[in-house]
Order: structure tokens, then C-alpha cells, then sequence
């Protein structure tokens, strides 16, 4: 289980997660839609994320091929629980990051 559970927790794979969630993309469409993530990183994300089931890799037949990354199922069906913890953070935000200044000023 904390195999499973450190990958979805990984930054990286939360924001691929989520890019794939509004449709379907190609690699350089994701690598815009998180501009900070090096090509390496987004090329062993995607991998992981596709050996793990959660995103399927489409090349299509053109010249030169190009690929396209889409959720699968199962990466779809991540989206209950993970679109919970989002909300959650968005409505947290302000007081983690008080409670982080309070800390820092009283250390």
C-alpha cells in the first residue's frame, strides 16, 4: 500500500494527474501545462504513472508519430478521492501557511 500511496502523493503526479483530467494531451501540452517539471521528470512520471494503469500512451501513425497521454479508468476512478483532497487544501491553505509563520516566528 505505501507504494501506491507515495506515488499518487507525489508532486509531480498530482499535477499530470490533474492536467490529463480536463482531456487528453501530448507530451509537450503537458510539459506547458506544468511549466516547472523538466522533460526528464515528466517522461519517468508519465512511465510510472502508465506502468501503474493510470494513464494509457496512444501513438498514432503519422510522420514523424506522435503520442498522446489520456487517464484510464482507473485513473479516473482516483479523481473522488483526489479532487476531495484538493478542495481540502484550497479551503486549508491560508491556515497552514499562518500556522507555519506562527511557528517560524515562536522558533
Amino acid at each position: 500500500m505505501r507504494d501506491v500511496l507515495s506515488r499518487v502523493g507525489d508532486k509531480w503526479t498530482m499535477l499530470v494527474l490533474l492536467t490529463l483530467a480536463e482531456a487528453p494531451h501530448r507530451f509537450s501540452q503537458v510539459q506547458r501545462a506544468i511549466p516547472d517539471i523538466s522533460k526528464r521528470m515528466l517522461s519517468q512520471t508519465l512511465q510510472t504513472l502508465e506502468r501503474d494503469g493510470l494513464v494509457l500512451r496512444q501513438v498514432f501513425a503519422t510522420k514523424p508519430p506522435s503520442v498522446e497521454y489520456r487517464l484510464t479508468e482507473l485513473g479516473c476512478s482516483l479523481f473522488e478521492p483526489l479532487t476531495a483532497l484538493v478542495r481540502w487544501v484550497e479551503r486549508s491553505h491560508s491556515s497552514i501557511r499562518a500556522a507555519r509563520q506562527d511557528y517560524d516566528t515562536s522558533s
